[in-house]
């Protein structure tokens, strides 16, 4: 059932999009959760393995925390089923639990990261997807992105930057 109250628009300019509402700071370790585990299905297999040991749950959830402000949600309170991030031009981050795959859950997200961005005047947003990552890369085609070739990705880590070469998406807001 969609979430029936408007959440606070005073991080966000953009209306919500379905039952998409602001991630709460209870829902931190949830959240930091979601994100690994779902990091761990759609990279482990194809990234790096030096950059798996930087991903471990204690930077997942450094990292919700981070960008509590950034991040939207859907899903009951306390027990969310996807995350979306933005950070200015970019959709940073989008991840949804298997369970809710095909439910429309990141398509409603992916909107709301969408109008987000549009919101603060910027006319094309981008993200960086993982080379090989097949799945991820048909979600987004399907949504209008545009594969606009490959870019080095740098990730901060403890030990420094991490560079990663990435399909770069972009779309016209």
């Amino acid at each position: 059932m969609p979430h029936s109250e408007n959440p606070p628009q005073d991080r966000f300019d953009a209306a919500p999009v379905g039952d998409v509402r602001n991630a709460e700071m209870a829902e931190i370790e949830h959240l930091a959760g979601l994100w690994h585990s779902g990091w761990q299905d759609a990279h482990a297999a194809i990234l790096p393995a030096e950059l798996s040991r930087y991903r471990t749950p204690a930077s997942f959830r450094q990292r919700i925390i981070d960008n509590l402000a950034l991040t939207r949600v859907s899903g009951p309170l306390g027990n969310p089923s996807g995350l979306c991030m933005i950070k200015h031009d970019e959709l940073y981050q989008l991840f949804v639990a298997p369970a809710a795959r095909g439910s429309g859950t990141a398509a409603a997200l992916l909107a709301d990261g969408e109008r987000r961005i549009a919101a603060s005047q910027i006319t094309t947003a981008w993200l960086a997807c993982a080379i090989g990552n097949e799945r991820a890369a048909r979600f987004y085609e399907k949504h209008g992105w545009k594969r606009a070739g490959q870019m080095t990705n740098r990730l901060p880590t403890p030990d420094g930057i991490f560079e990663l070469e990435v399909w770069r998406y972009e779309k016209r807001l």
